[in-house]
């Protein structure tokens, strides 16, 4: 038997180094997070859906309350509260209306104001500053403080937004 001699040249000098696999692709997503992915854009779509409805909802309440601070920039101009408490009242009967078409409508006097408290008056229709609604609007002249009242009037409409719709 003969044995030859190594030959010269190095047998592993043509292998490759070590080498790593390709890494992992972020396309295509797994099912969970495709399942992620539909439940955050049907919760998106309720809380746009839910907050158009409020917004479209609550729409009388802002323009109530819209015209109620033009009815106070108007009477810091003309300092006329026979007007101011007219338009006051008028403002309150139509918001009221449209919350309460039914119960409102046909309300006078005490009734009305024994109403306003019933829906967020808290006793200060019939017996607070708004009792001025009562028979002011129908006077030549009306002396009452006009900030409290209409506090009052928009307290009751943010108090009432809700039912507005």
């Amino acid at each position: 038997m003969n044995v030859q001699p190594a030959s010269t040249t190095d047998a592993l000098q043509g292998l490759r180094g070590y080498h790593l696999p390709e890494g992992v692709s972020w396309w295509p997503p797994a099912p969970g997070w495709w399942l992620l992915l539909g439940l955050l854009l049907l919760v998106a779509v309720m809380l746009v859906w839910w907050l158009l409805r409020r917004r479209r909802h609550q729409a009388a309440a802002r323009q109530a309350i819209g015209e109620l601070k033009r009815l106070r920039a108007a009477h810091r101009v003309q300092q006329d509260n026979a007007v101011f408490i007219r338009g006051l009242s008028r403002l309150l009967r139509r918001y009221a209306l449209k919350a309460f078409p039914e119960q409102a409508a046909a309300l006078t006097g005490e009734a009305w104001l024994a109403f306003l408290d019933a829906h967020g008056g808290n006793g200060r229709f019939c017996a607070g500053d708004g009792r001025h609604l009562a028979d002011a609007p129908y006077r030549p002249t009306a002396e009452f403080a006009p900030d409290a009242l209409a506090d009052l009037v928009h307290d009751w409409i943010l108090r009432n937004r809700e039912v507005a719709a």
